[in-house]
């Protein structure tokens, strides 16, 4: 694989384990390139027996990974929408290959994830959040849409269905300390610990006898969601073509969305509108 032709992900390697560092300025939005790339990398190291670990991160310690891009377009979305696998949307095939990637998948939460992101985050096999710098947030349903990338399932699995509406309608963005409490992170790592801790686990996975990860994946094997996302997509596309939905995206891209400024508060600045 050429890891050098990627333009928003920065690839290495080390003893097993591959790190992913997402990098798509200004504020690592799940946008089509970034999509398409993170599929394409994990097409690829599925087949690759030499890597047992995927690590990601990001080259931006305020932002990990954003919502999806508010300006795509259908004809943007058409290369990525033409290889769907069946029963998932454009949003949905990223997280459920995540789900489904041979290797262990391990997200290193240093910053922000909203919408989009969050659902990446909940979609790896593990996720290790920095106290006090990470946050969490299914902002959606502040747009007047509910998620539409795996959130809806991902969440009712993880945290309990209580505790997923309260995030997907709530709009409240989570701090590491209550996330790891709700089972959304695996752990709230100190922030200045948390590459140490996050390579120290990867490194050791790696370094397991041959067919322990694999014996491991497969007696625990990700639930099969199919329903439950074809549930979610149903939901998703009876809200995203509404007149008041396109005005508070509209809104809220006018108030500052997308850019750092508006991003460090997105849950505020949809309020305010």
């Amino acid at each position: 694989m050429n890891h050098n032709a990627y333009e928003t992900l920065r690839v290495s390697r080390k003893d097993g384990v591959t790190f992913v560092t997402i990098d798509n300025p200004p504020v690592n939005l799940l946008g089509v390139t970034v999509m398409t790339e993170l599929r394409d990398l994990l097409s690829g190291l599925a087949g690759d027996d030499t890597v047992r670990v995927i690590v990601f991160g990001s080259a931006d310690p305020e932002f990990f990974l954003a919502h999806i891009d508010m300006t795509a377009t259908p004809e943007a979305l058409a290369p990525l929408m033409a290889g769907l696998p069946d029963g998932v949307n454009v949003f949905q095939a990223v997280g459920e290959q995540l789900r489904h990637q041979p290797q262990v998948t391990i997200v290193k939460l240093a910053g922000l994830a909203h919408g989009g992101g969050a659902e990446f985050v909940v979609a790896a096999d593990m996720a290790f959040a920095a106290i006090g710098t990470a946050g969490l947030g299914q902002i959606e349903a502040l747009m007047g849409i509910v998620p539409g990338g795996g959130a809806t399932q991902y969440l009712s699995e993880r945290i309990g269905r209580n505790r997923a509406l309260e995030v997907v309608l709530g709009g409240e963005l989570f701090d590491a300390e209550t996330a790891e409490r709700y089972g959304w992170v695996n752990r709230a790592v100190p922030a200045d610990e948390l590459d140490a801790y996050v390579e120290r686990l990867a490194l050791t996975i790696a370094a397991l006898p041959d067919g322990v990860i694999a014996a491991a994946k497969q007696a625990m094997p990700p639930r099969d969601l199919t329903e439950g996302l074809t549930r979610e997509n149903d939901a998703w596309a009876g809200l995203i073509f509404r007149p008041v939905t396109a005005q508070l995206m509209g809104a809220g891209l006018a108030a500052g969305a997308q850019t750092r400024e508006g991003e460090r508060d997105l849950e505020g600045l949809f309020r305010r509108l």
